[in-house]
C-alpha cells in the first residue's frame, strides 16, 4: 500500500509539473503575440497586405487559403494595423500583445466587414458601418464628435489621420484643435508630435508659395535637392505598391515624360517599406525619375517637411520653386502642366 502510494504520488507530481512548465513555456512565448484569424465569403484564395499605420509595424502580407486568414505576430506595444485588400480599399485593425482578433467578412461587400475580440475593435466596427449609411461631410462631423468625446481612445488617432490630415485638402486649424483635444489627455503618444510637424509643412503647402527647401536620397543613392527642380514643370508625388490610384498616376506620369522630356522634371516619393519592392515597381513601370524611398512610411521627414499628407498627393512647382498648385488629381494636374509645357500648342487648342 505505501509503495502504491509512493508511486501515485510520483506520478500526480510529474504531471503537474508538467503542467506548470507548459503553462511557463506557453506564457512566456506567446504573452506578447497577437492573433488574427477569420474567414471571408466570396474570397478563397490570395494575399492580404497589413502594415502600422505609424511606420511602427512593417509591411507584411497574409495569405488567404480557402477563404481564411491567419496572421500572428510578437509585439511589444499596442498598434493600428492597415489591412489591404486586393480592391486596394483598407481596414484598421487595433492590435495588442495577448490579444485574439476575428474578422468575419464578404469579399462583395467590405465596407460590411465585422471585427471582433476587443472592445476598440467592436467599437471601430460599430463606428464604420454607421459611418458607412453618412454622407461625407456627416461621417466627418460624427468622427469629430468621437475624437472630442473619446480623446484618449486610439480610433480617435485614427479618425484623425483619416478624416482630417490625410485627405486632399485639410483644415490646418480644425486639425490643430484635434491634435490639441488628443494631447492633453495622450500627452507621450509619438505619432501626435509628427502630425503637428506635418501641420507646419502645410501651412508652406500653398499655391504661390515657394517649396521648402529639402535634400534627400533616392532609392540609387543619389543626392535629391530642391534646388534641382528648376524645369518649366515640376512635379513631385507620392506613391506605393498597395495604392492603386497612386501606380496609376505613376504610369500616366511616364507617358506624360515620355512627351515634354526635359522640359518636366519629376519626383517621386514611395511610401513602401521595402525599397527592394520600390525599385521593382519603379523598374516596371519604367520610371527613369528618382524615387525617394526612406522606409518610413507616412512618419517620412520629407513628407512632414513638404506638407504632402495624401496618397496619391502631389505639388506642381515652376522653375523658381513657386507651388503652381497641389493635391490634384491625375487629369487636373495634366490640364494644368499643359499649357505651361506647351504653351503655343495650347494656344491654336
Amino acid at each position: 500500500m505505501k509503495t502504491i502510494l509512493s508511486l501515485g504520488g510520483k506520478v500526480l507530481l510529474f504531471h503537474l509539473f508538467a503542467f506548470s512548465l507548459f503553462h511557463l513555456l506557453s506564457c512566456g512565448s506567446d504573452r506578447k503575440t497577437f492573433l488574427l484569424e477569420g474567414t471571408f465569403k466570396g474570397f478563397s484564395q490570395g494575399e492580404l497586405y497589413i502594415y502600422g499605420m505609424n511606420g511602427s509595424h512593417r509591411l507584411d502580407t497574409i495569405s488567404v487559403v480557402k477563404g481564411k486568414i491567419h496572421y500572428e505576430v510578437t509585439l511589444e506595444d499596442s498598434v493600428t494595423l492597415s489591412l489591404v485588400f486586393p480592391n486596394f480599399s483598407e481596414l484598421p485593425i487595433f492590435a495588442e500583445p495577448r490579444a485574439e482578433v476575428e474578422i468575419e467578412g464578404d469579399a462583395s461587400h467590405l465596407k460590411e466587414t465585422r471585427i471582433s475580440g476587443t472592445e476598440t475593435n467592436e467599437q471601430m466596427t460599430k463606428f464604420r458601418l454607421k459611418a458607412g449609411g453618412m454622407t461625407p461631410p456627416e461621417a466627418t462631423k460624427a468622427a469629430e464628435a468621437f475624437i472630442r468625446e473619446q480623446p484618449a481612445s486610439p480610433i480617435a488617432l485614427y479618425l484623425l489621420n483619416k478624416y482630417f490630415t490625410q485627405i486632399p485638402s485639410p483644415d490646418y486649424k480644425k486639425c490643430i484643435e484635434l491634435i490639441t483635444e488628443i494631447q492633453k489627455v495622450q500627452p507621450d503618444e509619438p505619432s501626435l508630435k509628427g502630425l503637428a510637424e506635418k501641420m507646419k509643412g502645410l501651412v508652406n503647402l500653398k499655391d504661390g508659395a515657394k517649396i521648402p527647401n529639402f535634400t534627400a536620397t533616392d532609392i540609387d543613392g543619389k543626392t535629391v535637392k530642391s534646388s534641382d527642380l528648376n524645369a518649366p514643370v515640376n512635379i513631385i508625388f507620392t506613391w506605393a505598391k498597395w495604392n492603386y490610384e497612386s501606380v496609376s498616376m505613376q504610369r500616366q506620369l511616364t507617358f506624360f515624360q515620355q512627351r515634354y522630356k526635359d522640359k518636366l522634371k519629376i519626383v517621386g516619393i514611395c511610401l513602401d517599406v521595402n525599397k527592394k519592392e520600390c525599385r521593382e515597381n519603379a523598374e516596371k513601370d519604367s520610371v527613369k525619375w528618382s524615387t525617394i524611398c526612406d522606409g518610413k512610411m507616412w512618419e517620412s521627414p520629407l513628407l512632414k517637411q513638404l506638407g504632402l499628407s495624401y496618397l496619391p498627393d502631389n505639388i506642381m512647382t515652376d522653375s523658381q520653386g513657386k507651388i503652381i498648385a497641389h493635391t490634384l488629381h491625375i487629369n487636373e494636374l495634366q490640364d494644368k502642366a499643359r499649357p505651361l509645357l506647351d504653351p503655343k500648342n495650347d494656344a491654336s487648342e
